[in-house]
């Protein structure tokens, strides 16, 4: 599978001034053959990282970190998590809002990532960090940012994030409703992600049933490495023989609650099947809460560059992976 790197390099042209910088490099536009994600005729598979909630962790959401991650750890391809609702604060008291009380410090935060990926020359993928449906405020969400990046196809728009809902009719006709507002805004085709029921494990639902209405779609697996084994590959496997392309848009090595010990044997069995399938992967996730899937310590710069002593055991994992 061809490594995305000369692609970039074979492609640095100006962008259009609406694309945030004239001076970024422009980026084949991505899309999808089959189950394979394709760039100026040829398979890419992408690595790249997730920034944690931005209500949670809004630090790290600027165009500094966004370079140093690009220029020192390798990262072609960023997900900005803006969470839709409150559904965080349960868990963390005295937090922002999600998009739905606070749009604009939202919309800064993603503006801040979007931005610093597009100046550096990296893809980057929009996520409405969702577990329960709102379709009338995502329509909203995603029309303020298809308009802001209409012209630019770095811009990846993840419909949502992990829904917890098991309905997989309920959850077509949502994709249903949105897509047509991102294409009939963005002038690119841009590359669409959706996911599926009970946190992105079901594929075999929509393989079963897929959308229709749009083809530059794939939809998304997640995986916790040590709680998420073979049968979800199996599953995978699955959809993907029936046409259904893929694409992993979080994952970590631990247990799926985030946190407990790492199963490294796991985790080189995704990677590795990932590999051998041309899928690209996006871990998670730049934060610093205590947990085992958060790439730094509290004690880490929001900007960087970040020494290793800040870098936790899975950051350090993934820098190298990377």
């Amino acid at each position: 599978m061809r490594n995305l790197s000369g692609i970039l390099i074979a492609a640095c042209m100006t962008l259009a001034a609406g694309c945030a910088s004239s001076k970024a490099p422009e980026l084949p536009a991505l899309y999808v053959e089959g189950t394979q994600l394709m760039a100026a005729g040829k398979p890419v598979a992408m690595r790249g990282v997730s920034f944690g909630w931005h209500n949670i962790w809004p630090r790290f959401y600027n165009k500094e970190a966004v370079k140093h991650l690009h220029d020192d750890w390798g990262v072609q391809l960023f997900r900005a998590a803006i969470g839709a609702d409150d559904h965080a604060k349960a868990d963390n008291p005295g937090i922002h809002g999600g998009y739905m009380g606070e749009p604009e410090f939202a919309l800064e935060c993603l503006y801040n990532v979007v931005d610093g990926a597009i100046e550096s020359g990296s893809y980057v993928i929009v996520d409405w960090h969702s577990h329960l449906l709102h379709t009338a405020e995502a329509k909203d969400f995603f029309t303020k940012v298809a308009t802001r990046y209409a012209d630019c196809p770095n811009v990846i728009y993840e419909l949502y994030n992990e829904p917890v809902n098991d309905s997989w009719a309920e959850l077509k006709a949502y994709a249903e409703e949105l897509i047509p507002v991102i294409d009939s805004i963005s002038t690119v085709h841009p590359l669409i992600l959706m996911g599926c029921p009970h946190w992105d494990q079901d594929i075999n639902l929509p393989a079963e049933d897929p959308l229709t209405c749009y083809d530059n779609l794939m939809y998304t697996v997640h995986f916790y490495a040590a709680t998420h084994k073979d049968y979800l590959r199996e599953r995978s496997d699955a959809a993907l023989a029936a046409g259904i392309p893929i694409f992993l848009s979080e994952c970590a090595a631990c247990e799926a609650s985030g946190d407990g010990p790492m199963d490294m044997d796991s985790w080189q069995a995704w990677s590795g099947w990932a590999a051998s399938k041309g899928i690209s992967i996006i871990t998670w996730s730049i934060s610093d809460k205590a947990e085992t899937c958060s790439m730094f310590t509290p004690e880490a710069s929001s900007e960087g560059p970040w020494k290793d002593e800040v870098i936790k055991p899975w950051g350090t994992i993934v820098k190298n992976w990377l």
